[in-house]
């Protein structure tokens, strides 16, 4: 039976966005596979981390370009994007807990125009005067991807319903971001 190497890479992140220190043990049971065939598809842990890391940025590149948050209001393409990112919320957990993707300038360099693409909606956000402007747009963007990572481990241990959390990701966030007249 051939293994389907997204199938891994989705169990390694419901195991390694919990426990980063997890072994390459668990990660293969997971996925319902021995360690020999995790190292087949994968040559080592550092490989591993990368490559679900680059699945991340993948799934949140693709959620912000189906969110479209450069058309409209601020606020409706901050809705869109919550409701386009939850369901990858676990990956935006695994990019915020994995040290060792701060280490690849591959990665980094991905992670900032994405990061830029965020940061814009929130700077058009406060121009339009939508949301706060004594709060920066880099500290909103990256209050905002700490939250979705919140949710994902929040869904993952049961805290959070997961028809719940796109509501509750965006009225916590937004309830501290709106600009007040």
């Amino acid at each position: 039976m051939a293994t389907d190497r997204d199938s891994v890479l989705e169990a390694a992140v419901g195991v390694l966005s919990r426990r980063p220190t997890a072994h390459l043990d668990e990660i293969a049971r997971a996925a319902g596979i021995s360690r020999a065939t995790l190292h087949r598809i994968f040559p080592g842990r550092e490989a591993l981390i990368r490559e679900v890391g680059a699945l991340g940025l993948r799934k949140f590149a693709a959620a912000l370009d189906a969110a479209r948050i450069e058309e409209g209001d601020a606020q409706e393409a901050l809705r869109r994007l919550v409701d386009e990112v939850v369901p990858d919320a676990a990956l935006c957990a695994f990019l915020a807990g994995e040290n060792q993707l701060y280490d690849d300038p591959e990665i980094n360099d991905l992670w900032e125009v994405q990061d830029a693409r965020v940061r814009a909606l929130f700077l058009r956000g406060q121009q339009q005067g939508v949301f706060r402007i004594e709060l920066s747009a880099g500290w909103l963007s990256e209050a905002f991807f700490d939250l979705v990572a919140g949710v994902g481990w929040a869904v993952q241990d049961g805290r959070l319903a997961p028809r719940d959390s796109a509501f509750s990701l965006a009225e916590l966030f937004l309830g501290g971001a709106i600009r007040r007249s």
